[in-house]
């Protein structure tokens, strides 16, 4: 007897009903963005971990007209606080890396992600074409990677969601994907 996979995408939300039948090579387009989003979070975590990153000019010279631009400029004149994000930054972008990579928490990461880049977003501030630009679209895809539990399809959460610990305590699936 056969089996046949069905891939099927449904949610409901606030009485609207989305339904979808995706390709189903959609499931290695999930697995192709999710090392693709990896290796870029890795890499601009490693260039900024080797290469000597300072945070505080950036967030020193940001665009008076941004929502953030107070914010930011108050924690560029606070060198403790600035010697703390020069490692996180870094930290947590290699951390993120490696975890889209293997397909580790990937819930986790995409949100650390997300946020990584609605700060880099107010930072950049660059809207003279309008509010859309590249970390605006990065925040959008790590959202998606999360959503789409990305780190089931050929990654270690599909082995974690096995275990025991992970079927008695529903939470942790909120993490992994």
């Amino acid at each position: 007897m056969e089996t046949t996979l069905e891939n099927r995408l449904e949610s409901r939300l606030g009485g609207i009903t989305l339904e979808g039948r995706p390709h189903q090579l959609g499931a290695w387009a999930v697995v192709g963005l999710r090392l693709l989003m990896g290796w870029v979070m890795l890499s601009a975590g490693w260039g900024k971990a080797t290469g000597g990153f300072s945070a505080e000019g950036y967030l020193a010279n940001v665009d008076p007209a941004s929502p953030a631009s107070g914010l930011y400029g108050a924690m560029a004149a606070d060198a403790t606080l600035m010697a703390a994000v020069d490692v996180i930054v870094p930290g947590t972008q290699l951390l993120i890396g490696a975890a889209l990579i293997l397909g580790a928490a990937v819930r986790l990461a995409a949100f650390g992600a997300t946020l990584q880049m609605v700060l880099f977003y107010f930072g950049s501030w660059d809207v003279a074409n309008g509010l859309v630009n590249s970390q605006l679209v990065y925040a959008a895809v790590f959202l998606t990677l999360g959503a789409l539990a990305a780190g089931r399809i050929l990654g270690v959460d599909r082995l974690v969601e096995a275990h025991r610990i992970v079927r008695e305590r529903p939470v942790l699936k909120y993490l992994l994907g």
